[in-house]
């Protein structure tokens, strides 16, 4: 008898700290899953801008009922990825030539700012983080997939690096927006490798601790990039 009541007691504390380490790890709502999911159908033009979402054949397909994908399209609608209608549904946003200039002008006000701060406070491991990863975006030249992946990664790090999250969210809100076009720039001949060209220039300022050229020359980065997305 005393084998059995010790046997439960384990089977007992086992499922207890299953269920308590269940709790704790918080896994994402339905909603949330599915907004992931169709932002990065977006993001791979699998939903074209314009494009209506048909939301009972996605939910079909999904297993899910309409009401978790609803949800998701109010998250994708707050970040500007989706466009919704009143009794009409929702549509994929169509980034026009004012929309692009609007975010263009904002990261560059942001992120130059970043910049500035990077090259004042940035430790000499933080900056050797940077140039490590430009140097992984100089090997990437002929992957542009990977070269727009690891470019991405070199914008976040330098601005977790400025260690202001507010701003951070808003570049990340912004820069969703911007994947709806920025991508194509990339394979407009020669962006490319100018890209790369401003990204040593940038990293020379914040090695060389210098804010107001890392700023000027973050700046003028955004600019090109503004350019070659039109």
């Amino acid at each position: 008898m005393q084998n059995i009541l010790t046997g439960l007691q384990s089977d007992l504390s086992i499922c207890f700290n299953f269920f308590m380490s269940a709790l704790s790890l918080a896994p994402r709502a339905l909603y949330e899953e599915v907004a992931e999911l169709l932002r990065q159908r977006i993001f791979a033009r699998e939903l074209e801008p314009g494009s209506w979402i048909d939301e009972l054949r996605i939910a079909e397909a999904l297993g899910i009922s309409r009401t978790p994908l609803r949800e998701a399209l109010k998250v994708l609608a707050a970040e500007g990825l989706i466009t919704m209608k009143v009794r009409r549904g929702a549509y994929v946003t169509e980034v026009s030539e004012k929309d692009l200039r609007d975010v263009y002008h904002l990261l560059a006000l942001l992120e130059s700012d970043a910049a500035r701060v990077v090259a004042q406070n940035a430790s000499a491991e933080q900056l050797q983080q940077i140039n490590e990863l430009h140097q992984e975006l100089e090997k990437s030249t002929h992957d542009r997939d990977r070269f727009f992946e690891i470019n991405e990664a070199f914008h976040m790090l330098l601005l977790e690096f400025a260690d202001n999250r507010w701003r951070n969210q808003m570049v990340a809100d912004l820069r969703k927006v911007m994947k709806l076009n920025r991508h194509n720039s990339l394979f407009k001949e020669g962006r490319l490798e100018q890209s790369l060209a401003e990204h040593q220039d940038i990293v020379q300022a914040l090695v060389n601790r210098l804010p107001e050229v890392a700023a000027e020359r973050m700046s003028a980065h955004f600019a090109s990039g503004l350019q070659a997305a039109q």
